[in-house]
């Protein structure tokens, strides 16, 4: 894996995709997709804001494609596909690296907060228009909570790539 276990960033070193690599990526997708669940499904609408729906918006691109979009496709395709391997996957090989050789030195908190408003800007400016719905939403509540959600799964994923690093360093 990277050298993800100091506070800077560093886009010398490239991760190997090995076992551990690869253990690392779902384990940092799954605390990243549980943030992102906990906050956008309990913690927002607890607090009186929007209330995620990933999987509908999941079921809403399937059906646009013409695929099967049921609850389990749309599960699927949210918490294992994305939340698992694709996002987990795009920071470590794709927006990290990217980011460390543009900005060289920016601590990985703020590399990562990026990461998740570029995963917002994709998932609910992108997606949604092709799944057939309004461009972010129409700029609802569900929009800023989606922000807020993107942001957060990207900062827990990083943070755990980087215990995870600190472990293995040991």
């Amino acid at each position: 894996m990277t050298d993800t276990n100091t506070t800077m960033m560093s886009g010398d070193k490239s991760a190997a995709l090995d076992m551990h690599t690869i253990l690392a990526i779902l384990i940092a997708g799954s605390t990243g997709t549980i943030a992102f669940d906990l906050f956008g499904q309990a913690i927002s609408p607890g607090l009186g804001f929007a209330n995620l729906a990933p999987v509908g918006l999941a079921r809403s691109l399937l059906g646009a494609l013409g695929l099967p979009n049921g609850n389990p496709a749309g599960n699927l395709l949210h918490l294992f596909l994305v939340g698992l391997i694709a996002y987990p996957v795009g920071w470590l090989f794709i927006a990290k690296p990217i980011i460390a050789k543009i900005i060289p030195g920016l601590h990985w908190v703020i590399a990562s907060a990026i990461y998740g408003v570029g995963l917002w800007v994709f998932a609910i400016g992108g997606v949604t228009k092709v799944a057939g719905l309004p461009f972010f939403l129409n700029f609802t509540g569900i929009t800023w909570v989606a922000l807020t959600g993107h942001t957060l799964y990207a900062i827990v994923c990083a943070a755990t790539f980087v215990y995870l690093n600190s472990l293995r360093a040991k």
